[in-house]
């Protein structure tokens, strides 16, 4: 079977806890198995070896070592049990699954704890089911080795299962997963350029996801920098929040060797569990439009009493979406540019482009990223390219060490119109990106100001910014003279006070010249007070990009003799169906 069937495999468990279990509970029994049957698998070619080496007396700590040089893996299980061994004695299934699983080293221990293994043996047993899951489990035609399925394979496995169980679970558009055609373009854009510092001689190189799922954006990652360079060491570093991703991002790191201490539990904008730590690149697919109400306290604590010297000094976006705030983060834990700087993959929807106005925390999140030069990219993604939503994504790519041709400029690639259309849908997931097309969009990248115009646009980053102004006109008397206060300063008519953005590129008085006292000559800029510093300011500064604008094209109408005919054709031909039907 390859990946796809095995997954389906799998899923049917689903048959078999049907009458006994709510569909929502399906995940939390076939997640751990899966993850179980691979574990055992791995093992069991030196189970014996272990089985040996278990007996010897030795202190602790050596006796771990052993173990693990003897299982030849980071792990072991010193039960005389094997998930296959375990169908010989179905009577005691449950006192000895529960041994076999209490054997596993502590990483192991620490994986099933966060699965709540112990919980779903007793409900299956108590359901006169933990046998037949089992069996299904140890069935000979599904091969969960490392020799018939990759470690990515195995990636795919586990996102494909929880695809399902959020469909069945009716989980919101923001539990979302990351597909590999996606995964592997950010990836891309990650390491184009940066070919000098991936191809040194035993690079050791550091990547972070703070929001890593199952650690599959860690994994395309690793897997690209070990084609470029195979003497190169990827160090992957990862939180996540959803305890059952955790658990299946552990597993999947300590079957592909990695340090597990690495892999970290809870709340990324809460409890920051890496701190001090900078990476060179950082890829991740934080939630989208997501509130953050649950790290509201942590979060603004840390924005007001440390400001920059904390992760989030430029603003605080709206509770409702904490797209914004996953950014800062990343911003945060970029390796200085004179360690070699770091760079930014990071998957987002279109809010963080426009949404807020002038002083809003996401407007001023825009601005520091901007006025500092640290965004380089923004690609559009298809729609319907993920799995449990259809919006708008884009890729942004965030860089603190930018070549010289692009700095002091941000460069935007339309590759909405990029993509294939899938034989079969998967969930939302209607488009793909081929080999060949995910090469074309990191050609355009690469051709910066000289890719085609209609799909790649570079602008200042100043471009981007505005000043708001608030625009005051006078109150009339019923003479049609102006009202005007102690002072003999006009008195503003509130009915007509209105707002202009101006263009930092711009003068404001040359533009209240051409654009508003043509049409208002009465007509003023009342100065604003700074909330922080509480100076008199003319305006606000601003900044949006918006994407979409930059790409339209203006389509004619038809000429209205063409649509007239279309619509007399149509209805003839709606008579003509009537008459036949005998109306």
């Amino acid at each position: 079977m390859n990946h796809s069937e095995i997954s389906s495999f799998i899923w049917g468990t689903a048959d078999l806890l049907r009458s006994s279990f709510k569909q929502h509970e399906y995940g939390d029994i076939i997640l751990p198995f899966t993850v179980m049957r691979r574990l055992d698998v791995v093992l069991e070619p030196t189970k014996q070896v272990v089985l040996d080496a278990a007996v010897k007396s030795l202190p602790e700590a050596l006796r771990d070592t052993m173990l693990k040089q003897a299982a030849g893996v980071d792990f072991y299980n010193t039960s005389e049990f094997t998930m296959r061994g375990l169908l010989s004695d179905a009577d005691g299934i449950r006192e000895n699954l529960t041994k076999y699983v209490t054997s596993f080293s502590p990483e192991i221990a620490d994986i099933f704890d966060k699965f709540k293994i112990f919980d779903v043996i007793k409900d299956l047993d108590d359901n006169d089911l933990l046998f037949l899951v089992v069996e299904r489990f140890c069935n000979p035609k599904v091969d969960l080795s490392p020799a018939s399925i990759s470690n990515a394979d195995m990636g795919d496995i586990y996102e494909e299962l929880i695809r399902r169980f959020s469909e069945v679970s009716n989980e919101t558009a923001g539990e979302h997963f990351s597909p590999r055609d996606g995964l592997r373009l950010a990836a891309e854009l990650l390491v184009v350029g940066e070919m000098d510092d991936l191809t040194q001689p035993n690079r050791i190189v550091k990547v972070c996801d703070p929001c890593a799922g199952t650690g599959g954006a860690l994994t395309v990652f690793a897997d690209r920098v070990a084609e470029i360079n195979p003497q190169a060491t990827v160090v992957t570093y990862a939180q996540e929040i959803n305890g059952q991703s955790y658990a299946i991002c552990k597993s999947d790191t300590i079957l592909k060797g990695g340090n597990i201490a690495n892999v970290h539990l809870g709340d990324t904008l809460a409890d920051d569990q890496m701190p001090g730590e900078t990476f060179g690149y950082q890829i991740s697919n934080p939630p989208y439009g997501v509130d953050w109400k649950k790290s509201q306290a942590a979060v603004k604590k840390e924005h007001e009493q440390l400001g920059f010297a904390g992760r989030f000094g430029a603003g605080l976006p709206r509770i409702s979406d904490g797209q914004l705030l996953f950014v800062q983060h990343m911003v945060a834990k970029m390796r200085p540019a004179d360690e070699g700087g770091g760079r930014i993959a990071v998957f987002l929807n279109g809010s963080p482009l426009f949404t807020g106005a002038a002083g809003s925390g996401e407007s001023e999140v825009r601005r520091y990223l901007l006025e500092h030069d640290l965004v380089d990219a923004i690609v559009a993604m298809p729609n319907d390219f993920f799995f449990n939503t259809g919006i708008a994504t884009y890729i942004w790519v965030i860089d603190n060490a930018k070549e010289e041709r692009r700095k002091g400029k941000v460069q935007l690639i339309n590759a909405n119109g990029i993509y294939s259309k899938m034989r079969k849908s998967l969930g939302s997931k209607r488009n793909e990106l081929t080999d060949a097309q995910i090469e074309q969009i990191v050609g355009l990248y690469s051709a910066f100001d000289e890719a085609d115009p209609k799909l790649s646009k570079v602008f200042g980053t100043q471009e981007f910014g505005y000043l708001t102004v608030d625009v005051r006109r006078p109150q009339m008397d019923e003479d049609g003279n102006i009202v005007r206060d102690k002072k003999r300063r006009p008195v503003a008519d509130k009915n007509l006070n209105d707002t202009e953005n101006i263009p930092l590129s711009e003068d404001v008085d040359e533009y209240m010249k051409r654009e508003v006292l043509p049409y208002a000559p009465d007509a003023w800029i009342e100065p604003r007070k700074n909330k922080r510093t509480k100076a008199k300011e003319t305006g606000t500064v601003g900044y949006e990009i918006p994407f979409t604008r930059y790409f339209y094209e203006y389509t004619p109408l038809r000429p209205s003799e063409e649509i007239l005919k279309e619509i007399r054709e149509l209805e003839a031909s709606i008579a003509e169906q009537l008459q036949k039907a005998g109306f």
